[in-house]
């Protein structure tokens, strides 16, 4: 038995707009689902739906005590990631999706999944089907926008919960007449009657596709992170990209936080990007080790920013959680992570212990005599010594964000946080110094389009040691042709003027000729926010250098590290030939761009050419 028009009218709550109705009516008779249900929100819901989890076993509940409302939930090896091959623009021109995206045609897009044989055709047969209303950011805020996602998955409900403002108060907002974005998910598993579930419902074939012009997404196939919350990377990164550069706003891969001078109480607010394994969730939860700063985290992974009333750029987290690696997080790497994911929690892949408790590579505690793997399997320490991982490398925990004890009071302000200045960094052993301002604006923007990581021997698709570009750590993420998103850097830059954030380049992955780490990183850059802030409000100069504007010795604050001014020398060696090759690879990777790469961006990178001419003599 299917879903009627009729159910859907019943089901839905007197506060639901008869568009939505009609939409989910359409959604409906497109996947067939056996039930509908508007979820609210609720704490109920939310007990409701858990429960029934642990019953069909998608779900297993963590020991009480130790980790209270806490769930572990274990994907199938085949979906435990964003699917990059799987990922489209359907933009109407494939030259606005650019070089760096997967694009499709959006009419042959729409027949894959909705045509006659499409593949959401019945998708939800057996199944339930939950709407599922939500804010990305502060409910009714200027910088905030809404959603609705149908799915099938209540994991996907549970976890929309935890990382969006979701329920009967975002859909109260669309009743009034607030623009929202349509966003359809289906694991794509229907069931006949009669047969059995599976505890982790998913297809082999999967599709994460995006309307750049309609504000459409459609995800099929994957019940897992970013492929499944639509309200992620899909709507906050790639469909809010393209609204942003539509209405003058930005969408960022970035962090946010507040750093406050306790003497004499002033607030500067920071973001940055860095690619993966880069230390962003450290950073946006930073423990300073040197006196008289404190920090506090307003978001751990994205940004929008808009332009406020006084000219300057105003930051929101547009998430209510956050969805953080589990692998490497510790009290000594991360201790606010830790502390925030003591309970409300879902843990997916990470690895059980006997006393209900959760476990993963590099947390605090000792490898058990025996565990659960991510797999279900038994896990002893002989598994550890074959070199088989008790949690998955990419295992996570899904948190909300008003736990973490250094929560920024502000972080849910509706007109977001004054943003003071802007770091773009990624892993790099040599020649990119420990930090760098930029020289110009269009120097800043250049910075980002340069962010790159070091191949370790790791990635079997690239030589070690060669770069791997991630613009603005946005590769994966950005909605439309990466070079017409530097040009709107540089148009918001002009918009605001001197009061557009600088901009600042950080590596806190030097290595001396031992091949050990010269720069402690942790608490200990706070020590670079330090300087930055100080330069923010003048009271520090800085000297010129090849790759920007370079703090002086004297200046900065090393006191407690045990480094001097031979490792300060070494962070700081700038190797002009090596910066020539990098220089070059820079301008082959932008060849790929065409004529779209803006001038400004070309005429920084010969500026960068003669500051290393000017070296070598």
């Amino acid at each position: 038995m299917t879903v009627t028009a009729k159910d859907i009218q019943a089901a839905a709550p007197a506060n639901a707009p008869e568009e939505v109705v009609q939409w989910v009516a359409k959604i409906a008779e497109i996947t067939t689902p056996e039930s509908v249900e508007f979820s609210d929100g609720s704490q109920e819901e939310w007990d409701r739906l858990t429960s029934m989890m642990v019953k069909t076993g998608m779900l297993t509940k963590l020991n009480e005590e130790k980790r209270p409302n806490c769930f572990l939930a274990r994907s199938l090896p085949s979906d435990v990631a964003r699917v990059e091959s799987r990922t489209f623009i359907c933009s109407e021109k494939e030259e606005d999706a650019g070089p760096t995206n997967h694009w499709a045609d959006p009419k042959e897009m729409k027949e894959t999944l909705i045509g006659e044989k499409g593949v959401f055709r019945g998708a939800m047969k057996g199944r339930t089907m939950y709407v599922v209303p939500f804010s990305m950011g502060p409910l009714g805020g200027p910088i905030s926008q809404l959603g609705i996602e149908i799915t099938d998955s209540p994991y996907v409900v549970c976890s929309m919960r935890i990382m969006t403002r979701m329920g009967a108060k975002a859909l109260d907002l669309i009743a009034e007449g607030k623009p929202w974005v349509p966003a359809v998910h289906s694991v794509g598993a229907p069931l006949e009657e009669g047969q059995e579930d599976t505890a982790w419902p998913c297809n082999d074939e999967k599709y994460i596709t995006h309307f750049p012009e309609a504000n459409e997404i459609w995800s099929y196939g994957s019940g897992y992170g970013g492929n499944a919350l639509l309200g992620k990377k899909c709507f906050a990164l790639r469909i809010a990209s393209t609204m942003g550069r539509r209405d003058g706003w930005m969408a960022e891969h970035m962090l946010v936080l507040r750093l406050t001078e306790e003497a004499t109480g002033n607030q500067y607010h920071v973001t940055a990007a860095f690619p993966s394994a880069c230390g962003k969730t450290n950073l946006a939860m930073l423990q300073p080790t040197i006196e008289g700063y404190k920090v506090e985290t307003v978001g751990d992974d994205i940004a929008w920013m808009r332009p406020g009333p006084d000219g300057r750029l105003y930051a929101i987290n547009p998430e209510a959680g956050f969805f953080g690696v589990a692998p490497g997080t510790s009290y000594k790497t991360n201790p606010m992570a830790m502390d925030t994911a003591r309970a409300n929690s879902i843990f997916t892949n990470v690895a059980l212990t006997d006393d209900g408790d959760v476990w993963w590579e590099g947390i605090d505690a000792e490898l058990p005599d025996h565990l659960i793997d991510w797999q279900g399997n038994d896990y002893t320490p002989e598994d550890a010594k074959a070199g088989k991982k008790a949690a998955h490398p990419n295992s996570r925990f899904t948190v909300p964000a008003s736990q973490c004890p250094i929560i920024c009071p502000d972080w849910e302000a509706p007109q977001g946080v004054p943003i003071d200045a802007i770091l773009f960094g990624g892993r790099r052993a040599t020649n990119v110094p420990l930090v760098a301002e930029q020289y110009t604006p269009a120097h800043g923007v250049f910075i980002g389009a340069n962010v790159s990581s070091e191949v370790t021997a790791a990635a079997t698709d690239v030589k070690a040691g060669s770069l791997r570009h991630d613009p603005f750590a946005m590769l994966p993420f950005c909605g439309y042709n990466m070079a017409d998103y530097w040009g709107h850097w540089l148009e918001m830059q002009q918009k605001l003027g001197d009061k557009f954030p600088k901009v600042y380049q950080v590596n806190w992955f030097r290595k001396d000729e031992d091949g050990k780490f010269i720069w402690p990183g942790y608490g200990d850059n706070s020590r670079v926010l330090d300087w930055i802030v100080r330069r923010a409000s003048g009271q520090v100069d800085a000297i010129e250098g090849v790759t920007g504007l370079y703090p002086k010795f004297e200046d900065f604050n090393l006191e407690g590290t045990g480094l001097g001014k031979e490792e300060w020398d070494k962070m700081y060696t700038i190797d002009p030939e090596a910066w020539e090759a990098e220089a070059e690879d820079t301008a082959k990777y932008f060849e790929q761009f065409g004529d779209k790469v803006p001038q400004p961006i070309l005429d920084e990178l010969q500026a960068l050419r003669d500051r290393i001419a000017a070296a070598k003599k």
